[in-house]
């Protein structure tokens, strides 16, 4: 593996030597990377990359054939289940959800670390979701059942759990499926605020023109980290090129485009069509 090295202390995630294997297959092949707090840091590469596997693996979802995760320098098994969910907040990809179930009380699920059991939502449980709901332009359906929302409204919802634990450390897997550009602006605009306010955001991303907009990037294949390091570094380019085999080109572009979040992108993934006797041939 090739890119940054972070102190130890800067260090929010950390996996080390990690190996998982799904039904028997192996798809891990001891993985160590370490994912630098109040930082984004997406994790990208081809399908079957390993991608959504190591997020699962970091946030304690998966068993461990070998190596160990650490959160904020402790084992992730030494922390107590309760102390753990109110430190990482999880985001899975197509996550199922009740339909009947009405979008205040899915946002509220993320609640449910900060509450004795059987207990009702405080003061400050309901303060975290409308305030939640409301970064997510979801406030306006919240006693609407998900069953009732389409695609994009029924994620923003699920984004609004995420941001109710109001955890420090937030895992999301393909967040952005759903959403519409305009939304997705705003969600690259929300993961900004979040690790300016200090949060570290780790996430997999299928769309590797937003994934340049990232901090870090964590570069799969195979089931291996093959390069870590800043997005805009030229180093990072030439790996996330060689991991998709030539198929993108990473290129500068004419004039930077200013986000919503006053924030420029500078960077492009562009498709490398192959010539029309090469697809003949295939």
């Amino acid at each position: 593996m090739t890119g940054t090295v972070h102190p130890a202390t800067d260090i929010a995630l950390a996996a080390q030597r990690v190996r998982v294997a799904l039904g028997g297959r192996p798809v891990l092949h001891g993985v160590t990377a370490a994912l630098p707090r109040g930082r984004w840091t997406c994790l990208v590469g081809p399908n079957g990359a390993g991608k959504s596997t190591l997020l699962k693996a970091l946030a304690g979802l998966l068993p461990l054939q070998g190596g160990r995760i650490e959160l904020l320098g402790r084992a992730l098994q030494d922390w107590p289940r309760r102390a753990r969910a109110r430190t990482v907040a999880w985001l899975g990809q197509a996550e199922p959800a009740a339909d009947d179930l009405i979008a205040w009380d899915v946002a509220m699920l993320g609640r449910l670390p900060h509450q004795p059991w059987l207990a009702t939502p405080s003061a400050a449980d309901r303060a975290a979701v409308e305030q939640a709901l409301r970064l997510m332009q979801a406030w306006d359906w919240r006693g609407r059942p998900l069953g009732q929302l389409s695609g994009g409204q029924r994620q923003r919802v699920l984004l609004a759990r995420l941001l109710a634990v109001q955890a420090p450390v937030l895992l999301m897997d393909e967040p952005l499926a759903h959403l519409d550009p305009p939304h997705q602006a705003d969600w690259l605009a929300l993961v900004r605020a979040l690790t300016r306010q200090g949060h570290t955001v780790v996430t997999v991303l299928h769309e590797l023109n937003l994934a340049l907009h990232a901090d870090e990037l964590l570069i799969l294949d195979g089931g291996r980290v093959r390069h870590q390091g800043p997005a805009a570094e030229p180093a990072t380019h030439r790996a996330l090129e060689q991991v998709f085999e030539q198929r993108i080109a990473v290129r500068p572009l004419a004039a930077e485009a200013t986000c919503s979040d006053g924030t420029a992108s500078r960077w492009v993934a562009l498709p490398c069509v192959p010539p029309l006797e090469a697809t003949h041939a295939a």
